[in-house]
């Protein structure tokens, strides 16, 4: 008998899976997971365990499967092109962690893949599902903000040594990069969803002493956007103990800032507004899973009602081509020590 729910499959069973999980167990009424792959049989089983899911014994029974509409692909980046192939060629859909590869030409390279077979790919930005997000998108979409002049960006997380302890997380091998990459990467997308593309960057990057790692823990740059307003970035995992990211936008009519899920809005005639969350986890300090799950529900649900109703989500792979771009373009200014003009166009 065919279901009417949505049916998924799950590639991945790392830290990152967990609110993916939550996420999926709170949709079971929309969608089902029809099974859970994992290289490692034994962490494969005490996940489906924990969280009342069947185990799939390979790629290829997903793969195969007529009931599994999509895949949710949680692994490392270095693990993504062959998976792609793989379920693009089957006919299904991806929804897939960020970043989407190491590189931008690998990641050009998987969007190709996807949009060639005709398949949705959908990245996990779930910040952009945040209550406060959507406000401050719309309030700067309206004009009601007027145009912005200034745009500052803040990660200032912290991890802790034994975090980059685990072989691999830290390099350019497994994870293409460091903090830019693997954390600010969320704060740099929903930035460039609300404030629109960088034209030109000028940073410096490196590893400060806390850590031993290959990659940057510690980034600062000023960027142009392509609209004419100026902007900075700092992002570190390297602040101890970690603090909530933000987004601050100075604007015509009033100045937004945004920290973490609760937004601020100071208007230039006196008034003052808050929206959003007044308290949450962050995952900024040495917990990096320390965050509701609610913000991956959301996106997980947009991904299928997408799906079915034959548009594409609310976060492409070629959307997220754009802060791949941006943090190239990042890294690229403070090893050459130079300012980078951004190419347009994703």
């Amino acid at each position: 008998m065919t279901s009417t729910k949505f049916g998924v499959g799950v590639i991945g069973t790392g830290m990152a899976a967990k609110p993916h999980a939550l996420a999926l167990k709170s949709l079971e009424d929309r969608v089902t997971v029809r099974g859970v792959y994992s290289r490692t049989a034994d962490r494969r089983a005490a996940f489906c365990s924990e969280h009342g899911f069947a185990e799939a014994e390979s790629i290829d029974a997903l793969a195969d499967d007529p009931e599994v509409k999509a895949v949710i692909v949680i692994t490392p980046p270095n693990q993504r092109t062959e998976l792609v192939e793989r379920f693009a060629t089957a006919g299904k859909h991806i929804l897939m962690e960020k970043p989407v590869e190491r590189t931008s030409e690998a990641a050009r390279a998987i969007v190709q893949t996807c949009e060639t077979a005709g398949v949705e790919l959908g990245i996990v930005f779930q910040h952009r599902f945040r209550q406060a997000s959507q406000v401050l998108a719309k309030l700067v979409a309206s004009g009601d903000l007027g145009a912005i002049g200034l745009a500052r960006a803040n990660v200032p997380w912290w991890r802790d040594q034994s975090y980059y302890d685990e072989p691999g997380r830290g390099t350019y091998a497994r994870d293409g990069g460091g903090v830019l990459i693997s954390q600010a990467i969320h704060t740099l997308d929903l930035m460039l969803s609300i404030a629109g593309p960088v034209s030109d960057v000028q940073a410096v990057a490196g590893t400060t002493p806390f850590h031993r790692m290959e990659a940057e823990d510690f980034v600062a740059g000023g960027m142009r956007f392509e609209s004419g307003a100026m902007g900075s970035v700092m992002a570190t995992v390297a602040a101890f103990p970690g603090e909530a990211e933000s987004i601050t936008l100075d604007c015509e009519k009033g100045s937004a800032h945004l920290r973490s899920g609760t937004l601020t809005v100071q208007w230039r005639d006196g008034r003052a507004e808050t929206f959003g969350e007044s308290a949450g986890g962050t995952g900024g300090g040495a917990d990096p899973m320390a965050f509701p799950f609610d913000w991956h529900r959301d996106l997980i649900l947009d991904f299928a009602d997408a799906v079915e109703a034959g548009r594409a989500p609310s976060v492409t792979g070629r959307e997220a081509l754009k802060v791949h771009d941006l943090i190239d373009a990042l890294v690229t200014s403070s090893r050459e020590g130079r300012a980078v003009t951004i190419r347009s166009g994703a």
